[in-house]
């Protein structure tokens, strides 16, 4: 069979592990600038999955797309350092503050003007929203079926995709025409580690935002090697209604934003003996703790 035709959704995020008090803003919305940035988790999942059909099936090619300023080019860098082909920066000042119901529409746009699709495959969700909504959006904006929870895509012939999905009660299997939507689980294989001679090929791989104070030279090898012109697609590249983009587009507003900081409370030291662990489950119970 021909090869697929697989977008990978990858998303550039704040690193949340990294939390302090200036990580919001007073809209509500993310402070970015403040916090170190890195490949959503469970996007890299995704492009896992992506890339193992491409070893599968001879003649795959994979985008990744990714909407964001100029530096969300990095994680494209880093797909096309994995294994994947190509990549689409979408990234406007007019798509600012977007929640999930404009990104999903930006996004859905994009891949219309993209032509034939196969496979749309996504991670589940994103550490700086956890909603799981993007993709399933994107799914239905497009009209495309869609499968979520995905472990692991099994096969992708014949106009046919089977997943092994990963649920509460247990794992099932389940079947799908193309075009899919995929949203990819934590619990599926880790991406695979750069490899080293396509970090030599696209270590200057740049969108065009990030040539602006570029030397000649640069501009000369970027002219000599198409490969590394990352697209870059502002709102003009795409058909969009303006009204449903960025905050204007986005439903979803922050009332009021609270800092929680927990505090250690008064520990108590056990000894391992018959009579503590006694008078631990007595307090227990008194408590209600349990019981």
């Amino acid at each position: 069979m021909k090869g697929l035709k697989i977008v990978v959704l990858a998303k550039q995020v704040p690193d949340t592990r990294n939390v302090g008090k200036d990580a919001m803003k007073a809209d509500g919305t993310v402070n970015r600038a403040v916090l170190p940035a890195i490949f959503n988790p469970e996007d890299l999942n995704a492009l896992e999955q992506a890339l193992r059909l491409k070893d599968k099936y001879p003649g795959t090619e994979i985008t990744l797309l990714t909407m964001g300023p100029g530096r969300a080019a990095e994680i494209i860098r880093e797909g096309l350092y994995r294994g994947a082909d190509n990549g689409i920066l979408l990234s406007d000042r007019a798509f600012a503050g977007s929640d999930t119901l404009a990104t999903s529409y930006a996004l859905s746009c994009t891949l219309k003007k993209m032509g034939k699709i196969d496979i749309i495959i996504a991670g589940r969700q994103a550490i700086d929203g956890d909603t799981a909504q993007v993709g399933p959006q994107v799914a239905e904006k497009l009209g495309f079926p869609q499968i979520t929870y995905a472990e692991e895509v099994v096969s992708a012939e014949k106009g046919k995709i089977v997943i092994k999905r990963r649920l509460e009660r247990g794992v099932e299997t389940v079947e799908g025409t193309l075009p899919m939507v995929v949203t990819v689980n934590a619990s599926a294989p880790e991406c695979r580690p750069r490899n080293a001679k396509y970090v030599m090929k696209y270590k200057h791989a740049r969108a065009v935002s990030e040539m602006q104070n570029a030397d000649e030279d640069y501009i000369l090898l970027h002219n000599n090697r198409p490969y590394l012109n990352i697209g870059e697609w502002s709102v003009n590249d795409i058909e969009t209604k303006a009204e449903e983009l960025g905050l204007t587009g986005s439903p979803t507003k922050v009332k009021a934003i609270e800092n929680v900081v927990f505090q250690a409370k008064e520990a108590k030291v056990l000894e391992p003996t018959d009579a503590d662990m006694g008078e631990l489950m007595k307090e227990l119970i008194a408590n209600h703790t349990i019981g």
